[in-house]
Parts: C-alpha cells; sequence; structure tokens
C-alpha cells in the first residue's frame, strides 16, 4: 500500500467557469456600518466638550446666609423700646361752634367731665342783640301775614258773594227802565203838545180875527203861548232819538254789568294775587323764624359744651382769645388753634406711642404681649402692639410703633414717659422645637427682585445654567439681610453679578464670589 498521499488529485480545474460577483452586503458590513459608528462617536464627543466652545456669560455669586436663631417661648422678652402715653386713638378737640372771645374758662387741666357739660363762656352781648333784632323782625313778618290773610279772604268773599256788582248792574237796569219808559210815554206827549199847539193856534187866530176888538196885549198873550207850545212839540220830536241812543247805551251797561258778575275776571285774579303774596309773607316769616332759631342757636353756642365724657387734656384758648367757630360762616381754611378750647382724653382708652429700632421691627407682630413700665405705676402695665406706624424718625433710626394699654392705671397720664418691654408673642405647637432652636436662610435685599408674581432670585444650577427661582420671604432679617422661609436651599449660589439681561437656562462661568455685599447675620 503506497502511503505517499498526491495531493494533485484533490485539485480540480475550474476552467471556463464564470467569475462570481461581490455581494452587496459586504459593501453595507465593510464601510457603511463603521462610517456610521466613527460619527456618531464623533458627534457624541463634539457634544460632550461643547461647553469648551460656546460663550459663556461671566458672573459672580454669593453663598446662601445660614443663621441659627432661638425660638423664645411666649412671654420671653425680646427688646425694649422708649416710648409716650397718649390718647387713643386721638385726643378729643372741644371746639367752639360760633365765634366770639372767650370770657371764662369752666374746667381746669386734669378735671373729669361729663357730655354736654359747659367748659367755657364766650361773650354774649353781640349775640343778644342778634337774637332780639331777628325776633323783631319776624314779629313784622307776621303782622304781614296777617295782613295778606285777611286781603286774601276778603278777595275770595268778593268772589264768592259780587254784591259790588249787583248795584250798578241795579242802577243801570233802572236807567234803563226809566229810559224805556219815557220812549213809550213820548207818543201821548207828541200827541197832548200837538193839541196844545192846535188849540193855541186857533187861539191866536181869533184873537187876529177879532181884529181892534181884542187888546193888543191879550195877541201877544196868545201869540206866546202858540210859539210855547210850538217848542214843546218839537223839543218833544226831538227826544225821540235821544232816548233811544241813551236806552241802547244803558242797554249796553247792563249787559257788561252782567257778563261782569258772571265771569268774575277782577274779582278771580284778584284771589289769585292775594293767594300769591299770603305765600310771600308767609316765605319771609319762614325765613324770619329762622333767622330767630339761627340766632338763638349762635347765643346758646356763647357756653362750649363738651361732646363726650372725659378729662381735661389742655386749655388750647385762654379768657380774651378770639375763636373762629365752626358754624355756618366758618370757613375750611380755619386752623385747630382758630377753633378749640380745650382737648379731651378717655382714661379708659390710652396708648403708647414707642419708637422701636429698625433692626427690632421684625419681631413686632400685631397682638404682640408688651410690658409697660413707668414711674407713676409701682406695678408693669399690660398692653399689646396696634399696628406699626409708617412715620420713622432718620435721626433715631426708629420706627413708631403703638402700643394699647389694658386697664389703665388712675396715675397715669398723657405724655408720660414709659419703657415697652415687647415679649415673644404665642407660637402655634407646629411650630415649637424641642432644642428650641431655628434654622432661617438669609439672602441680600438687594438679590431679590419684585413682581406682581411674588418674589425670586437668580441661582446657579448645578449644569452650569441660570436659573430664576421664586421664593417666599419671612419677617426676619436685618437691613442688608432678608430671611427666604421657602424656595432656597442652604447650598444654593445665588448670581449677584452680571444679572442684566440674563435669562432663564443661559449659560454662565463664575468668576468668583461678590464680597462687596454683607454677609453678617445677627443671630
Amino acid at each position: 500500500m503506497n502511503s505517499e498521499l498526491d495531493l494533485k488529485q484533490l485539485a480540480f480545474d475550474r476552467g471556463e467557469q464564470a467569475k462570481p460577483r461581490r455581494p452587496r452586503r459586504r459593501f453595507v458590513s465593510r464601510y457603511l456600518v463603521p462610517a456610521a459608528i466613527v460619527i456618531g462617536f464623533a458627534a457624541m464627543l463634539g457634544w460632550a466638550v461643547r461647553d469648551q466652545f460656546l460663550p459663556r456669560k461671566p458672573v459672580t455669586v454669593v453663598p446662601v446666609v445660614m443663621t441659627r436663631a432661638e425660638i423664645r417661648q411666649a412671654g420671653t422678652p425680646l427688646f425694649q423700646a422708649a416710648g409716650w402715653i397718649e390718647p387713643r386713638p386721638t385726643p378729643v378737640l372741644v371746639t367752639a361752634l360760633a365765634e366770639g372771645v372767650v370770657e371764662q374758662l369752666l374746667v381746669v387741666d386734669g378735671q373729669s367731665v361729663e357730655a354736654g357739660q359747659p367748659v367755657a363762656k364766650l361773650i354774649d352781648v353781640d349775640a343778644r342783640l342778634a337774637l332780639e333784632e331777628a325776633e323783631a323782625e319776624l314779629a313784622l313778618r307776621e303782622a304781614e301775614t296777617a295782613g295778606a290773610r285777611a286781603e286774601l279772604r276778603a278777595a275770595k268773599l268778593r268772589l264768592q258773594h259780587p254784591a259790588h256788582l249787583e248795584a250798578p248792574l241795579a242802577d243801570a237796569e233802572s236807567l234803563l227802565a226809566k229810559v224805556e219808559r219815557e220812549l213809550g210815554q213820548l207818543p201821548l206827549l207828541v200827541e197832548a203838545a200837538q193839541a196844545k199847539l192846535e188849540y193855541a193856534r186857533q187861539a191866536l187866530e181869533g184873537k187876529r180875527a177879532a181884529g181892534s176888538a181884542v187888546a193888543g196885549r191879550t195877541l201877544q198873550q196868545a201869540q206866546s203861548a202858540y210859539d210855547v207850545a210850538a217848542a214843546e212839540l218839537q223839543e218833544l220830536q226831538q227826544r225821540k232819538p235821544r232816548l233811544q241812543g241813551e236806552a241802547e247805551a244803558l242797554r249796553r251797561k247792563r249787559d257788561a254789568l252782567a257778563q261782569q258778575r258772571e265771569l268774575l275776571i277782577e274779582e278771580s285774579r284778584s284771589v289769585a294775587d292775594s293767594e300769591a303774596k299770603l305765600q310771600a309773607a308767609e316765605a319771609r316769616r319762614r325765613l324770619a323764624h329762622l333767622a330767630v332759631e339761627k340766632a338763638g342757636l349762635e347765643l346758646e353756642r356763647m357756653v362750649v359744651q363738651s361732646p363726650v365724657a372725659g378729662r381735661v387734656l389742655e386749655l388750647v384758648a385762654r379768657p380774651g382769645t378770639r375763636v373762629a367757630g365752626r358754624g355756618a360762616g366758618s370757613t375750611e381754611t380755619s386752623t385747630r388753634a382758630d377753633s378749640t378750647v380745650v382737648s379731651l382724653y378717655d382714661p379708659k382708652m390710652l396708648q403708647v406711642r414707642a419708637d422701636v429700632r429698625l433692626e427690632d421691627v421684625p419681631l413686632v407682630q400685631p397682638g404682640q404681649p408688651v410690658e409697660i413700665e413707668t414711674a407713676s405705676s409701682k406695678e408693669p402695665i399690660e398692653g399689646e402692639v396696634l399696628y406699626a406706624t409708617s412715620t420713622a424718625n432718620v435721626q433715631k433710626n426708629t420706627l413708631e410703633v403703638k402700643v394699647a394699654i389694658h386697664a389703665p392705671p388712675e396715675a397715669i397720664r398723657p405724655e408720660m414717659l414709659v419703657a415697652a418691654t415687647f415679649l415673644a408673642p404665642a407660637r402655634p405647637e407646629s411650630e415649637s422645637e424641642e432644642n428650641g432652636q431655628q434654622e432661617r436662610l438669609l439672602v441680600p435685599r438687594g438679590l431679590v427682585e419684585s413682581s406682581e408674581d411674588g418674589h425670586a432670585v437668580w441661582t446657579v444650577a448645578a449644569d452650569g445654567v441660570a436659573r430664576r427661582k421664586s421664593v417666599r420671604l419671612g419677617k426676619a432679617g436685618t437691613e442688608e439681610l432678608v430671611e427666604v422661609v421657602e424656595g432656597l436651599n442652604p447650598t444654593d449660589k445665588l448670581i449677584s453679578g452680571g444679572r442684566e439681561g440674563l435669562a432663564d437656562g443661559d449659560r454662565i462661568t463664575i468668576t468668583g464670589e461678590d464680597s462687596s455685599i454683607g454677609l453678617i447675620a445677627s443671630s
């Protein structure tokens, strides 16, 4: 057996076999996949080192200040302030309601007075004369009113019973009847005159016919009788038109008087005119009556009375002092000294005006207990904070705080000096701690931004960007620092410099800490 192996037997001849094509998937696996991996790695590397190329805004920072403040138990003294006793809420000014000169003061300093009690008297001579003059004017107006009322009554009677129109109407009717009667008799008189004339004519002719047998005198008498009869007849003949015209005039007069009696125009006008006069007279009488009341009130106000019960605090006016008064004739420009006679206060309503140092103002709360000490009282006086005013003293660096006094002793008076010790108020049980200590976060006041949405500060985030955080402020702090009770952590860094134009999320670089802002907190 031949042990030699012939490798040629394993070879085969490809001959004319076609050369196979390279698969496409080899191109993807050999070129595209490695290229994608390289590009992704490069992108990740670029994103990681992007901070080295992007610009950053330089800022300075300041740390949050932590302090430990002792939580004092209720009633523990916090601080002390000097003050003065004063009336609560204000003194009561007793003013003169009428202008005049003070004649006599009826009270003294510190005297107790009752409501309505006289405190001063003014010179009342002018007021008495004014009252007498007003009373005389009223009497005159009363008489004028009575006359107007009587005139109205007469006018109404004339309207209801127009007897003054009956007589002229009756006269007119009587004259008309007389004329008409004469007209009726006129024809008979004419006939009688004609007959008389005829008789006289015949008698005259008869005597003329007799000739010389009749004396001349008899003929003259006959002629005269004839002439008289002719004249009478002529007069009667001429009387008719005149009587007719007179009768027509009387008829018109009668009709006019009858119509006047029916309409009563003048009487109605007289009633209306009398009523208007009476109203005017009554108005003048009321004005005179008001003038009397005003003069009487002015005389009454010559005695100045206390409007309330209290104790005299100050005698403002002196005998001989002229007061302007607060009546209707006074002006709004009158000052306190122009009208005030005395000032009063209620001994049971007193308060303390305490000058609290500005650094102690954050410790003041409404309703906070206060212990008041004064030389006029052996025992301390209890009180409580009313409110902190807006009156600050630049020289003393203090702010006025009003403290109500509970049950003021009889010995204390306004303007007495006192020492007010402000005590720690009672705290809710949820705020009490066993160790009696409380941590507070304080930040510079200048770094707190205020808006309608609240308060906010700029901080540095862990990823090196600026963040604007909303915070809630507390009451503690100093002139430079303010307490933050919510929104910050003790490890936060506040951006102090470079905040101009800064937006939330901007990349920043810290160039250092700002040492120009005071960071010393008072515990």
